[in-house]
């Protein structure tokens, strides 16, 4: 295979890599947190088109068990983030996109989690899509109900969550090997069909030469 192909080979490869690297799944968060430790409270929502631009920011809203209404307690955007609710100040990291405006992971992290901390938990994604002549505005709201336990235990939904997370990782894997193999063909047939076209080319300009030297030598004649 000729430079070129390799090269082209190789660029192909490495964008559906970062496809691959960069892909999305929307896993559901664990619902049981232990006192005293550190939980994450998941909450993914990703975009349909990768392809179209967009931002994002972020809201969580906390209900006590017993309560009626939610509270806002924590807000992220371009500015950064900003804990809104005193009994979680200083108890909330961000866990979710990094570097990016265009947020699919907006989980949090709560540290040292308290059996006042049982309740359901929701948040908010407000997103806009940059097409070429317009924006669209869209909001997506995911809902965790957390309990606190004094002991770890593992449920259910932890197990289907996990074997799904693992489930998305083969057939990710499965669909980069088919594509590389597909654009590996693909490179292989053209680069053939190239070296026919220059055989073809080549003989035709020999059995050209031959016959004008014939046609010289019986001039000569």
């Amino acid at each position: 295979m000729a430079a070129p192909d390799l090269l082209l080979l190789s660029l192909l490869c490495t964008l559906f890599a970062n496809q691959c690297h960069g892909a999305c799944a929307e896993v559901d968060s664990d619902t049981e947190a232990v006192a005293g430790r550190g939980f994450k409270l998941g909450c993914i929502s990703c975009k349909r088109r990768s392809e179209v631009d967009g931002t994002a920011t972020v809201e969580w809203y906390f209900r006590a068990k017993g309560e009626a209404d939610f509270v806002r307690i924590y807000t992220y955007n371009e500015d950064g983030p900003t804990i809104e609710h005193d009994h979680f100040m200083d108890r909330v990291d961000w866990n979710g996109s990094k570097r990016s405006n265009d947020i699919q992971d907006a989980s949090i992290y709560l540290l040292n989690v308290t059996f006042n901390d049982t309740g359901t938990y929701r948040c908010f994604f407000n997103r806009i899509l940059f097409y070429e002549n317009y924006e669209y505005n869209t909001v997506v709201s995911k809902v965790v109900h957390l309990s606190v336990v004094a002991k770890a235990t593992r449920g259910t939904a932890s197990i289907v969550s996990e074997v799904m997370m693992y489930v998305s990782i083969i057939g990710l894997q499965l669909w980069l090997l088919i594509e590389m193999i597909y654009c590996y063909r693909k490179i292989a047939a053209a680069g053939e069909e190239a070296l026919r076209e220059a055989a073809n080319a080549e003989y035709l300009a020999i059995a050209s030469e031959s016959k004008d030297n014939c046609a010289g030598v019986q001039v000569g004649e």
